[in-house]
């Protein structure tokens, strides 16, 4: 099960955005995370997984 679990400070910096951002992402479900308490976590397989299907939408322009 060698799956690496992220906090939000550590996705915030390997997306390179706000703290905030991620937790905004994460609790309206656009983000793939999960709770542990009080705490939000993150699978980093899930994310990859989402930062491809990411890359793979039109623009909205």
């Amino acid at each position: 099960m060698g799956d690496t679990i992220w906090t939000i400070k550590e996705v915030a910096e390997y997306l390179k955005v706000n703290e905030r951002t991620i937790y905004r992402l994460a609790a309206s479900g656009e983000l793939p995370a999960f709770k542990v308490g009080n705490s939000w976590r993150f699978k980093q397989a899930e994310l990859e997984k989402w930062i491809a299907s990411q890359a793979q939408k039109p623009s909205d322009r």
